[in-house]
């Protein structure tokens, strides 16, 4: 399962929400290119970046911190974050980005979303942020009537899904396995989680909705606050854990 750092960028910081509240922001870093080395060195394979303005605005803002980060890690980076037609997204892939998450177009325009599926095949993801189930969209600031179920069901060719409960993002109060298992049944494409992951247990927890097809895993505040340490999360739940485990390592997860 991969472990996926993010960062946050609103003003060109890395910051923190907290339930996604603009005003309840925390700033971590005015330097996002070193914080996103920092990961690489602690050994991230992937870095999430999350473009907080642009959510809002409608269109990428930070584009030069993203740029910046894309030329300054070894790494592939996905990015997400106002991302609602095909010039925008063209724009990032342009510069280098990897994969693009897009959330608020696939509620508005799902036939844009499929027809970028198929243009950029495995480079589009479907970021699903719900409040009690129902999908929110234009940067957590309005609520839809469809369900997270839903909306996923419809994107099939997506490279993978992220699925966010905002209720529980920058809490630290645990992922909703529940909603993450809920969901994973439903489809066939890659679940990510993402928000409110607060220790090494949490992210070990995760595991038994690994067969399932719960594939990765996004950590942000805890990552920030020593909650977690990014480099034993990596060894305890990544792609290597089997052999870098010793035998008696005492969580039953890996029986």
């Amino acid at each position: 399962m991969d472990v996926i750092p993010a960062i946050d960028l609103l003003e060109g910081r890395c910051v923190r929400l907290y339930q996604g509240d603009y005003a309840k922001s925390q700033v971590f870093s005015d330097n996002p290119v070193e914080v996103g080395r920092n990961w690489v060195k602690m050994g991230a394979t992937r870095l999430h970046l999350v473009d907080l303005d642009g959510a809002k605005q409608g269109f990428p803002v930070n584009t030069d911190a993203i740029s910046a980060i894309v030329r300054g890690v070894s790494v592939p980076v996905q990015v997400g974050g106002g991302l609602r037609d095909r010039s925008s997204i063209s724009q990032l892939l342009q510069l280098g980005v990897e994969r693009v998450i897009v959330g608020t177009i696939a509620v508005e325009n799902p036939q844009l979303v499929q027809d970028l599926c198929t243009e950029f095949p495995h480079q589009i993801v479907l970021g699903i942020d719900a409040r009690h189930g129902k999908v929110a969209t234009r940067g957590w600031l309005e609520n839809s009537e469809i369900t997270a179920i839903e909306l996923a069901q419809k994107f099939e060719g997506a490279a993978a899904i992220i699925y966010t409960d905002i209720h529980r993002d920058g809490t630290l109060s645990g992922p909703n396995q529940d909603a993450l298992r809920e969901l994973a049944q439903q489809v066939e494409v890659p679940v990510i989680a993402s928000g409110g992951v607060s220790s090494l247990t949490d992210l070990l927890s995760l595991l038994a909705l690994e067969p399932l097809g719960v594939t990765g895993v996004i950590v942000g505040k805890a990552i920030y606050t020593g909650d977690v340490n990014l480099s034993e999360a990596i060894k305890a739940i990544g792609p290597g854990r089997w052999q870098d485990i010793p035998p008696d390592h005492g969580f039953s997860t890996f029986a």
